[in-house]
């Protein structure tokens, strides 16, 4: 990637034939465009560029983009399959070698800037697979449909990332006592384009800040991280929802308080301390919602894709992955009866905390006919997923249900 790349520029030096060459077709009735307007295509539209065909777009102001579950296969995610999730829009402007991490808040005992290149050459590198899952995966099932994109059960991803420990950096600032917090900072834009407003500032427990795999990360699967994934610097914090890896990173703030920025409040990655009927509406404030902290066990089927077809008497192969937030997963089971009854499945170890688990099995089936398969995941505490969907929540959040899917022997 260009160090210093700026779209809006780019297109402002670029004439109408560049424009085409760069999306990758001709761009019909160009000629026609008002005057200074920036195709979607140029100003959020390369989102896809270098994504798979079958990625679901849920929405391009941002972008939000799902991956097909059977696109989820692979055992470390490529980014050609990576769910996006974005709340703003991305830096006009990525300079690297301008680009900055400041550390500071009430809580720290100093502040300080790094270069990247400081942060590179001055900590200890490390590399983890690294689960990142939005909490409001699987949102389309709940009924009434809860406010907030309608993901089907496929964004998430486990990916590769490399870079310095969150705890390193912090420790070289210097952690006052009263420390409890952190939040991020981010050079995306407001989708009002007011640089005053941030679209996104979460944070985590000072704890959760300080474990091993909380990176700040430029690389994603061994290479730069992708534009849209938040070059050239990002937050990485496994097991939690994904809007606390912050994107785009500029700044880390140590607070002596629950991080107050953008998205931190309302019902905002919240649930419900109470259940609540369905479309009830619930009011807004800490009182009702506490914020969510570790992801819920959830497992996929990855092969074969729902909807498969296999002859009587075949042995049908199975596999997938499963994870549980912080904890690990320690047992699989598959079902072509309803629950009825369940089959372990060959599970293994995750390669570090906080990566899924990949599964496997085979399942013969006992007559022709249509099949559902089901998979179950329970954690290390002993917690099962539920084969229904949980209880309807405003945010439409952490729905762990167990997925399935259609078989038709015959």
């Amino acid at each position: 990637m260009n160090p210093a790349f700026n779209r809006r520029g780019f297109l402002k030096k670029s004439g109408l034939t560049v424009l085409g060459t760069a999306l990758g077709s001709q761009m019909v009735f160009a000629d026609r465009m008002p005057e200074g307007y920036v195709p979607l295509a140029w100003d959020e539209g390369d989102a896809l560029k270098g994504k798979n065909p079958e990625m679901i777009v849920q929405g391009d102001k941002p972008w939000n983009v799902e991956s097909p579950v059977h696109l989820l296969d692979d055992k470390v995610t490529p980014v050609d399959k990576m769910f996006i999730r974005n709340n703003g829009l991305i830096p006009e402007k990525i300079d690297v070698s301008k680009w900055t991490l400041t550390i500071d808040g009430e809580s720290a005992k100093a502040t300080k800037t790094y270069t990247l290149e400081e942060l590179k050459k001055k900590f200890k590198t490390y590399t983890y697979q690294l689960v990142l899952e939005c909490g409001g995966n699987g949102r389309s099932g709940f009924t009434p449909q809860a406010s907030g994109n309608p993901w089907g059960q496929g964004a998430v991803h486990c990916a590769s990332w490399t870079g310095v420990r969150l705890k390193d950096i912090l420790a070289d600032v210097g952690i006052k006592d009263d420390a409890v917090y952190i939040g991020y900072h981010s050079k995306d834009l407001h989708l009002s384009r007011d640089p005053k407003k941030e679209s996104i500032s979460r944070g985590v427990p000072i704890a959760k800040a300080l474990e091993n795999e909380t990176l700040i990360a430029w690389q994603l699967n061994g290479k730069d991280i992708p534009e849209f994934h938040g070059y050239p610097l990002r937050l990485v914090i496994g097991g939690w929802p994904a809007s606390v890896s912050g994107k785009w990173l500029s700044g880390i703030s140590i607070r002596n308080k629950v991080h107050d920025g953008a998205k931190m409040d309302g019902h905002s990655y919240k649930m419900p301390k109470s259940p609540v009927a369905p479309g009830e509406d619930v009011p807004q404030t800490d009182q009702y919602f506490r914020i969510i902290e570790s992801m819920p066990v959830k497992s996929l089927i990855t092969y074969p894709k729902t909807g498969a077809m296999i002859k009587p008497d075949s042995e049908l192969a199975l596999r997938g992955h499963a994870w549980a937030g912080d904890l690990s997963v320690k047992k699989v089971e598959v079902s072509i009866d309803f629950g009825s009854t369940w089959k372990e499945c060959k599970l293994e170890a995750p390669v570090n905390r906080l990566a899924w688990q990949h599964w496997e099995s085979k399942i013969k089936f006992p007559t022709t006919g249509y099949y559902e398969v089901w998979v179950r995941a329970t954690d290390s505490k002993g917690v099962a997923q539920p084969m229904i969907i949980p209880a309807w929540n405003p945010g439409g959040y952490l729905n762990n249900a167990c997925e399935r899917i259609a078989v038709k022997v015959g």
